[in-house]
């Protein structure tokens, strides 16, 4: 007898990874495993996980950018350039006080939806503040007659 025969192919599989594809998106080649003579060939099942980027978090459809803003910035208002993830820098002048754990909503330019790509979540800009290690005197002197609220 001539007992069990290995025969070894290799078999080159594509995803085409579509915009907008969460974490833990699965991606089935049915009967696309190891053949064994006598036995179905098993599924090849691939899960989906995020790269982590530099600027950016997701959260849904949303992406959340931080950025870091002086402690004079978030009292004065300022203006600034957000980045996107498509590399696109939009302006964005914010008037006023900046409060800590605040943020500001840009429509549109989060990820694709996965279903309905031509739409896309939100941008999200979280400020974060950055206190100075000291103050001047005249700093403190003033910061002393802010109203108590």
């Amino acid at each position: 007898m001539f007992g069990d025969v290995s025969d070894t192919q290799q078999k080159m599989l594509s995803i085409d990874i579509q915009p907008g594809w969460k974490a833990g998106t699965k991606i089935t080649f049915e009967r696309e495993g190891d053949e064994n003579p006598g036995r179905i060939p098993a599924d090849i099942i691939f899960h989906v996980r995020e790269k982590p980027h530099e600027h950016f978090r997701r959260c849904g459809n949303n992406l959340i950018y931080e950025a870091k803003i002086t402690l004079k910035q978030a009292l004065l208002g300022c203006e600034m350039a957000v980045p996107t993830i498509d590399g696109v820098t939009l302006p964005l002048k914010l008037p006023g006080i900046i409060k800590p754990c605040s943020h500001h909503r840009i429509p549109g330019y989060g990820m694709p939806l996965t279903r309905s790509p031509q739409q896309r979540g939100d941008l999200l800009v979280c400020f974060k503040i950055i206190f100075p290690a000291e103050l001047p005197v005249e700093c403190l002197e003033a910061v002393k007659h802010f109203p108590d609220e």
